[in-house]
């Protein structure tokens, strides 16, 4: 039950009729592990920690580095050289101290990962990388546990939803297959730059699904693949059919 500090603090989102104050308890009752501190992660974590989701895990390996600041609003320049998810974890419970933060210093994988996705309502897969989103995607699908997965990269965002509580695809692999043999190195921020807030508009938009989902306010894009150019200002949205054959989700029929 929301204590009345609680009520004042959440009060303009209570308001709104598709959260009410039973959709506030859904948030305070719920647990969203973030995967990647970085700016995705930033966006998805402050407006996360805003809106009162009640059990916040923060899993990144990474220190902050100037470079990172920029466009990873949740660190201050005193954060440099401080490991991200405990330097995120003490700036949002310092924004919220009615939520619970716990922050995992590693880059989470096979049976580590397997357990935090366990543990969570909702996955939001923040990652800057292609193994750790392979495994994420893998994960969430063996235990029918929804994803919220965001990309940018120079003036492109990405957004994709996948919802596995059925079981079913498409999942990312349906959508990204992987590749053997040699490939070229993979574009990222690092070597081909980014316009911060892309990258924080991707993230805030995983927590608004995140929200919609938890609360059941709307529809989540579940199964589509949203796609926003910074420069233009436009969107694309493509639905994602499933891959029979994907080694993750697929039937095989």
């Amino acid at each position: 039950m929301l204590s009345d500090q609680e009520f004042l603090r959440y009060n303009r989102q209570i308001m709104l009729p598709q959260i009410g104050e039973s959709g506030q308890q859904s948030l305070a009752n719920a647990q969203v592990l973030l995967v990647g501190a970085g700016g995705l992660g930033s966006a998805a974590a402050l407006y996360l920690a805003g809106a009162g989701i009640g059990n916040l895990v923060i899993a990144d390996d990474d220190t902050v580095d100037s470079s990172n600041l920029q466009r990873q609003v949740v660190y201050r320049d005193s954060d440099q050289g401080k490991a991200k998810a405990e330097m995120a974890a003490e700036q949002l419970q310092a924004f919220n101290p009615y939520i619970r933060i716990r922050a995992v210093k590693a880059r989470l994988a096979a049976q580590r990962l397997a357990m935090e996705v366990s543990l969570a309502d909702v996955v939001l897969d923040c990652s800057d990388n292609l193994e750790t989103r392979y495994a994420v995607n893998q994960a969430c699908f063996k235990t029918n546990t929804p994803l919220i997965s965001g990309a940018a990269i120079r003036w492109q965002g990405q957004l994709m939803a996948f919802d596995f509580r059925q079981g079913k695809g498409p999942c990312y692999h349906c959508l990204f297959p992987r590749q053997t043999g040699a490939v070229d190195e993979p574009q990222n921020c690092s070597n081909s730059g980014i316009a911060g807030p892309v990258v924080g508009t991707v993230g805030t938009l995983q927590a608004l699904e995140t929200i919609k989902l938890l609360t059941g306010a709307g529809e989540v894009g579940f199964g589509s693949l949203r796609q926003f150019d910074g420069l233009t200002m436009g969107w694309q949205a493509f639905q994602l059919p499933t891959d029979r054959s994907c080694p993750v989700c697929g039937t095989g029929e």
